[in-house]
């Protein structure tokens, strides 16, 4: 799926075809109908464009540059969104990721996750965070190893002003369909795992335009989708 430069007007559509694209795939996989979320990742997008996928029902936002969300937010705080950080975390912007997001998908290491327990308001509602677990060996990716799952969940439960709720993942690509089933289905019993041992867990945030049939047969909650929303990139190289 993808889509060249979008309109207000071609948002609409676009987002209707993904969620149609969604419940295809929950039925042919046997899913619970809608069990399957969709974070609209709008990284360089113009706020234009959220509000017509918001006009559309969309509540779920992706962000990846911590200021450009931040002032999206504020922005757009009476259409009541939901914002969710989920890209690389480094230490001097967990303030502002703290203060301003809803949910942060990206904790790959414990001192992230104290710097945001730490700076977020205990009168806000508790982050939503997940942990970002990495099976494949590329620099190039943020991850926790298998290793350092229950650590890094174990504090993250206990810390009043955070919520455990799950795992997110950006696997290697692999072009061949059963490939990309066979880590996700990795990646779902680890899931399982963390599921059966922190009882606020149920998020499994894996799957994005190139790889989101194999992620919901094998069990993703919530998939990200950017460009078969909003049409391709702004920044070169994004």
């Amino acid at each position: 799926m993808s889509h060249s430069d979008s309109t207000e007007g071609s948002v609409a559509d676009h987002i209707k075809s993904v969620r149609d694209e969604i419940a295809r795939i929950e039925h042919t996989y046997d899913r619970t109908p809608g069990s399957v979320k969709l974070l609209a990742v709008s990284k360089t997008k113009p706020s234009s464009l959220i509000r017509a996928a918001a006009a559309q029902g969309q509540i779920e936002f992706g962000e990846n540059y911590v200021d450009e969300g931040v002032n999206k937010s504020i922005e757009l705080k009476a259409l009541d969104l939901t914002w969710h950080y989920i890209g690389h975390i480094q230490s001097n912007k967990t303030r502002p990721i703290a203060s301003h997001y809803d949910w942060v998908q990206s904790v790959d290491r414990l001192k992230i996750a104290m710097r945001l327990a730490e700076h977020r308001s205990p009168d806000e509602k508790p982050l939503n965070v997940c942990i970002q677990l990495k099976l494949d060996d590329e620099d190039t990716k943020s991850g926790c190893s298998p290793t350092e799952l229950e650590p890094l969940a174990e504090f993250i439960d206990s810390a009043a002003t955070l919520t455990l709720r799950g795992i997110m993942t950006i696997p290697a690509p692999r072009e061949d369909f059963e490939q990309q089933r066979k880590v996700f289905a990795e990646l779902h019993r680890w899931y399982q795992k963390l599921k059966s041992n922190h009882a606020e867990v149920d998020t499994l945030s894996m799957g994005m335009s190139g790889d989101m049939e194999a992620a919901i047969a094998e069990g993703a909650t919530m998939v990200r989708i950017g460009t078969a929303v909003f049409g391709r990139r702004d920044k070169p190289g994004e």
